[in-house]
Formats: structure tokens, sequence, C-alpha cells
């Protein structure tokens, strides 16, 4: 049966009373108060050998209270339960020496389970985090798949510990491994971040590694790679899927031992990095394919965290869109409302490409609507063309067979501004419809290039830069050839 004194700590009375009832069925001796300061006293005084605290209370924050209580107890665990569920509590609970931070609610057994492991082992004394409040909150959302993300980073903070981030494209990859940067132990060193898909495949170890001066045609003087610009920090990989079977020979090397050389070297050079990976990609497909190396796999797949995509998360879809109203205001857009119609809208689209689909739709509609407020009707002419509203929405019109794309274009035209009867529909159509043309004729054209961008670029009569920079504002997936 379990045993030890529990100090608890919240100034809902109905809290305590469930919270006492399940701690002392479970065999725990508990103490509950609705203050601080009678925590403090307790705590002070000896009592406890473990504290659950919520983090408002009405006479002192408890994040204000943890570094007190950790200088003179500091082997003492501290579970601190939160209905501010956003990133920075779980980063400044762990900061503060907290062994776990709960969201509310909560789920008894699991509350009652972490007491136990917490009990069951012995703790060491804790070091303090940042010095520095930060108020700017690199991530949003409150659902409950992003606290299971606040919470693995907040335990991930203090280690060196290497990070596979999936998810699909959109989904917020480099941000998560900017705050695993920002917020950890390597945050004096430099973040380095590095898309390999954006790379040519040729250069991608030089681009790495660095390479000396002669080490092939046009390497005029010595270039340090991006491990060299990493030291000390955290390296990025991102699209770590794409990289080429020579260059993953190599990186597996230096996972391994701790060291490489640059391209045209032959001196070792030791390197003290963090690694951060991140996909979009199936993996595991890749390695049954020959594509992907399986001992890199299982290197790089140390710690894996999974970020669900904005339809599994819809409930932040509120929170997002006022952080990025109020961005988009500091860059100079004027701010706009959202009302309720258009939120509900939001809530019930598909969002192929995620949260950063959702920043460029409220970047589009401060830039292009006078209106204040955004009502459904105009956001239901952004949104009305895709063919990813989950229920609402319109669909285009089945094709008519002989007609040209032209005659096709004129006709769901016409089935479009029918909609409006009497009123005009919002303005900014023409760039809608260029964007509605443009995905698909540009991923056709990469379809039919197998991926290969300049003769994409060359079948399109545009630009490579150009035909790159709308492959990324677009979203568009790029699949190569194997061949």
């Amino acid at each position: 049966m379990p045993s030890g004194q529990i100090l608890l700590a919240d100034d809902d009375s109905a809290i305590r009373t469930v919270l006492n009832q399940a701690l002392s069925r479970a065999g725990y001796d508990v103490r509950s108060t609705g203050h601080a300061a009678t925590l403090w006293r307790w705590a002070a005084q000896g009592e406890g050998d473990l504290i659950i605290t919520d983090v408002v209370m009405p006479d002192e924050n408890a994040f204000d209270l943890l570094p007190r209580i950790k200088k003179v107890r500091p082997e003492l665990p501290i579970i601190v339960m939160s209905a501010q569920n956003t990133f920075m509590t779980a980063i400044r609970a762990s900061e503060r020496g907290a062994y776990e931070y709960l969201p509310k609610p909560f789920d008894l057994k699991e509350l009652v389970a972490i007491v136990g492991r917490a009990l069951s082992r012995p703790r060491n004394p804790g070091q303090a985090g940042l010095a520095a409040e930060q108020e700017e909150i690199p991530l949003v959302g409150r659902s409950p798949a992003m606290q299971e993300i606040y919470r693995a980073l907040a335990r991930l903070m203090p280690t060196d510990l290497t990070v596979m981030i999936s998810g699909e494209s959109g989904t917020g990859k480099e941000l998560v491994a900017r705050a695993l940067h920002d917020y950890g132990k390597r945050r004096k060193g430099p973040f380095v971040a590095v898309n390999m898909a954006a790379i040519p495949r040729d250069l991608i170890e030089s681009e790495l590694f660095g390479h000396e001066k002669g080490a092939f045609t046009g390497a005029l003087t010595r270039s340090s790679g991006r491990f060299e610009q990493a030291e000390g920090g955290t390296l990025f990989l991102d699209e770590i899927g794409d990289m080429p079977m020579e260059a993953q020979t190599r990186l597996l090397r230096v996972l391994q031992q701790g060291e490489y050389t640059t391209v045209g070297g032959r001196v070792p050079i030791k390197t003290n990095v963090r690694i951060v990976a991140a996909t979009n990609k199936d993996l595991r497909q890749s390695i049954q394919s020959g594509q992907f190396r399986e001992d890199l796999f299982f290197r790089l797949n140390v710690v894996p965290l999974r970020l669900p995509p904005l339809r599994e998360r819809s409930e932040d879809i509120p929170d997002l869109v006022r952080h990025f109203v109020n961005l988009v205001e500091k860059e100079g857009l004027p701010r706009k409302q959202i009302d309720s119609d258009a939120l509900d809208r939001m809530k019930r689209y598909r969002w192929p490409g995620n949260i950063r689909e959702l920043e460029n739709l409220v970047r589009r509609l401060a830039a292009l609507y006078p209106q204040d407020t955004i009502t459904g009707p105009i956001l239901d002419a952004e949104l009305d063309s895709s063919p990813q509203v989950a229920s609402g929405g319109s669909e285009l019109t089945a094709p008519v067979e002989g007609e040209t794309l032209s005659m096709a274009v004129e006709r769901h035209l016409g089935v479009y501004f029918k909609k409006y009867q009497n009123t005009l529909p919002p303005p900014g159509l023409y760039h809608r419809i260029l964007r509605e043309v443009e995905g698909p004729l540009i991923g056709a054209a990469l379809a039919a290039t197998r991926g290969n961008q300049i003769r994409a670029a060359e079948l399109l009569g545009v630009n490579r830069n150009t035909l790159r920079k709308k492959v990324r504002d677009l979203d568009l997936q790029v699949i190569r050839s194997s061949r």
C-alpha cells in the first residue's frame, strides 16, 4: 500500500475535496489548503513528502513560491496543476523545478500514478531555468493534443537527447525545434536550420560538413558547413527523408563517433551539437523501400514527437486566429475582427496546409478586405473553392464532355456569382481564382517531370526561382523520381 504525506494547495474547494478523496483512497495522508502562505509554512517546517499545487492562488502565484520551496527542500517533488494551459505554463513549471505539470482538467488515475512514481524514486536537486520571463508564446493551443506536446517539450528542455519531429507540412515542426533550442540548455548557442529538400542532392554533403579549397570544381575557398556553424547549439535537419543515401551514411558516422571530415578534408573535426530532425514522410516506409537507412532512423528517433494536423485540434483555431491577428497588426496591416460564424466555418474546414495555411488566410483577410469584421460570407469566398471543406461548403460542378478549360472556368464562375444574386462577392476574386488555378497547374507540371523543378520551370515557361517560390507559397508536395 502506498504511503507518504501529500501537501495539496488549490483555491477551489471542490477540486481539493475530489483530490483529497482520490489520494486518501490510494493510501496517502493528505493536508490541503487554499492559500500559498499555508503551503509555504508547511513546506518550510519540513512537512510533506510531495506537493500538488495550482498555479493561481489568491495570495501568491505558485511560480513565485516554487523557487523558495526548492531552495529549502530541493529533493521535494512538486506537481503543478493549471487551467492556464499554454506552452509557457509547462515551460515555467519545468524551469522552476516542478516534477510534473498537469493541465486542467486531468485524469485522476493519471495523477495518482504520477504521485506514485514521484515518491518511488529519489530526486536530485533542481536547478533554476531561465532567469527572465518571456511573454512571447512560440506555440499556441490549449487542446489535449497540444498539452501532450508541451509536457514532452518541458521534459526535453534540460536534455541533449536527439528528437525526431513528424507531422504534415505546415504543422509547425520548425517552431517546435526552435522552442527546444530557445528554452533549453543550448539556448546561448546558435540555432541552425537546413532543409534537405531545398538543397541540390550533390551539394548536401558540402552544405552539412563544409568543404576544403579545391575539393571540387568551383570550390575556390574553404567553406564551413552547417555542423560547424551550429557548434555548441542546435542543428535542425528539416525534411530528413529527402537526404540522399550517401549523406545519410556520413550523418550516421557523425552521430556514432561525434566527429566528421569536410569534403576534401582529412582531419577529423569533433562536433558538439544537438540534432533535431523533422519529416512529413513515413520514414518506416522509406526504410522498407530502401530510401532511408534503418540504423540512422533509430539514431535520430531517440525521442519521437508527432505534431497533430490542424484538423485534429480545431478547438485551437480561435486562439491561433487571435495570435495571427495580433501578429499581422504588429507588422502594419489593419486589425480585423473574426465573427463567430467565420470561426465556425474555420473549424469545419479541413486545412490541408495546416497552421501555415491559416496564417496565410489571416494575412490575406487583413490585406485585401476593407471591412473591420470578417463574416461568414467573406470567409466562404476565401475557402469556397477548396474540396477540403468538411461540411457546408460548395463543390465544383461536374465537368461537361468536350468543354475547354476556359469554358469550364466560365461555367464555374457563373455558379459562383449566382450564389450572391443581387450582391457582389467580396473583393479579391482575381487573386483567388489565380491561386485556384496555379496550384493544380504547377502540381501537374511537377508530376509530369517527376519532381524535376528545372524541367517543370521550362515546361511552364517561368524562372526556376519563381517556381520554387510558388511551390513554397502554395505548400505543394514535390515527389521526386527514384530513378
